[in-house]
């Protein structure tokens, strides 16, 4: 699997990033159904979560380091067990 670009790395939650899009057609559909006269190109801002929202990166939490996509735990995740016990005597 390639790997992701630190430019645009993952940093979004699954859930995060469906409600992003969501509300991003929201926004858009401002251009259709504007509840008032010169909100529709405001509308336009929805491209902006969904584009996020889609791409699965913020640059916003990238630039400051924060993210809400759930850590992937490795397979070498666990210390492994040596077999060495201490002995008491």
């Amino acid at each position: 699997m390639a790997e992701r670009s630190s430019l645009l790395p993952l940093n979004e939650h699954p859930i995060e990033r469906g409600l992003r899009v969501v509300l991003g057609l929201g926004l858009l559909s401002l251009l259709v159904i504007g509840p008032v006269p010169g909100w529709g190109l405001a509308g336009l801002i929805g491209i902006v979560p969904i584009a996020t929202g889609l791409l699965g990166s913020c640059p916003l939490y990238t630039l400051f380091g924060f993210s809400t996509c759930p850590v992937k735990s490795g397979a070498g995740g666990a210390k492994a067990d040596t077999g060495e016990q201490a002995e008491h005597g």
